[in-house]
């Protein structure tokens, strides 16, 4: 499993005193060098923060002195998750499309226009509530770092304000003009991709640290995305691609290609793009929140693993396809539908997601890391798949600050 090799922006220097939180009965630290296996776990382990920073790792009988104590209670300790890849400035609600598709109606791309019309119409006010009571919900659950994306605006000034408002509340922001031609575009689809390449990409690349597009049937092909892409690349956003979701397609080839930090979703591969994705630098980033609530099949985690390619898990958390904000019932789903090990799993919604955002801070509990740390009500990082659906975090610390 390897780790995230490019450094990230990093949350600003924190004035919280040094606490040491002891008695934890199994650590994940995400550090072999630490503990046992790839989880570098450690038993009867404490960890001292020092402001924003983990300062110290190792047995409880070992702990240095520090300005205050938090007593685990021999709690089970893992890193803070790192969900990398969500939609939350959005407007609207879309419920009814839900229940019908759990009526019986297949899931399709054309749903998220239903959401553009919402986001249009929503002043800036709402759409900051919204990303703010999103970002605050997954905080609650343990997830300490969140990207988010634009993508519901579909105009240059839509799209712009949505950066701005994704930018108040983290500093993981996508831009994701390329989602899908908004109707007003819908006889011109090449007129849409020189406007998302053009002057939508000059109003957005100030606000933005990454550039996606869903190539998908519906949405973008090859050629389209491939343009897309590289334009942002040029404005120097690094690429992400929504790849091969709902079909077999380009996605994955081109991601690798163009040595995208990752390709999401990964539902529909060939032998070629496991061996593609297992030869690079590329994270498949898999969301089983979307596969849950479209009913459609789950991605394949073992046949990726067993390849060696590197392996995130996220919430894919948006209104219409995934409305979760839970990592931990992602990692739930990851180890019952694909055939990921709760290790696995763990390590995918910590580290992988970290690998997926090219940090080397977070996602993991050493010294020097970002001080992001959850404590769980359970004996062990194994029942956030053994308990699904019971809210096990008991405290979390972002950047050495408790919630």
């Amino acid at each position: 499993m390897p780790a995230a090799s490019v450094p990230a922006p990093t949350a600003p220097h924190s004035a919280a005193p040094a606490t040491l939180v002891t008695n934890i009965g199994s650590l994940a630290t995400n550090d072999p060098a630490l503990g046992e296996g790839p989880l570098g776990l450690l038993a009867d382990a404490a960890v001292v923060l020092d402001g924003d920073r983990v300062a110290w790792v190792g047995r409880a009988a070992d702990a240095p002195a520090a300005d205050a104590v938090h007593d685990a209670g021999g709690r089970a300790a893992v890193p803070g998750f790192v969900d990398s890849h969500s939609h939350l400035v959005f407007a609207g609600d879309r419920t009814e499309e839900f229940r019908a598709r759990m009526s019986g109606r297949p899931y399709a791309a054309g749903g998220i226009r239903t959401t553009v019309a919402a986001t249009r119409a929503a002043g800036d006010e709402q759409l900051h509530a919204t990303v703010a009571r999103h970002t605050a919900e997954a905080l609650r659950q343990g997830t300490t770092v969140l990207e988010t994306k634009s993508g519901y605006g579909l105009t240059v000034e839509d799209e712009a304000r949505s950066l701005r408002v994704a930018a108040a509340h983290t500093d993981e922001v996508t831009y994701l003009g390329a989602h899908v031609v908004p109707p007003e575009y819908e006889d011109d689809p090449a007129g849409y991709v020189d406007l998302v390449t053009g002057p939508m990409l000059d109003a957005c690349a100030p606000h933005a640290r990454w550039v996606d597009v869903f190539c998908e049937r519906g949405a973008f092909d090859g050629d389209q995305a491939r343009a897309v892409l590289t334009a942002g690349a040029a404005r120097g956003l690094v690429p992400r691609v929504h790849a091969n979701q709902l079909h077999h397609g380009p996605g994955v080839q081109l991601a690798v290609e163009l040595e995208a930090a990752s390709a999401d979703h990964c539902t529909h591969l060939t032998d070629a793009d496991v061996d593609a994705l297992a030869n690079s630098r590329t994270v498949a980033t898999l969301l089983p929140g979307a596969e849950f609530s479209t009913r459609s099949p789950y991605p394949d985690a073992r046949r990726l693993l067993d390849a060696g390619a590197t392996v995130a898990l996220s919430t894919d958390c948006n209104p219409g396809s995934s409305y979760t904000s839970s990592m931990a019932f992602c990692i739930a789903l990851a180890v019952r539908e694909m055939r990921m090990t709760p290790d696995e799993a763990l390590w995918s919604a910590t580290a992988g997601g970290a690998a997926a955002l090219r940090r080397t801070d977070v996602g993991r509990i050493t010294p020097g890391a970002r001080a992001d740390l959850v404590l769980l009500d359970a004996p062990s990082h194994v029942h956030l798949a053994y308990r699904p659906g019971v809210p096990l975090v008991h405290g979390v610390w972002r950047a050495g600050r408790p919630v």
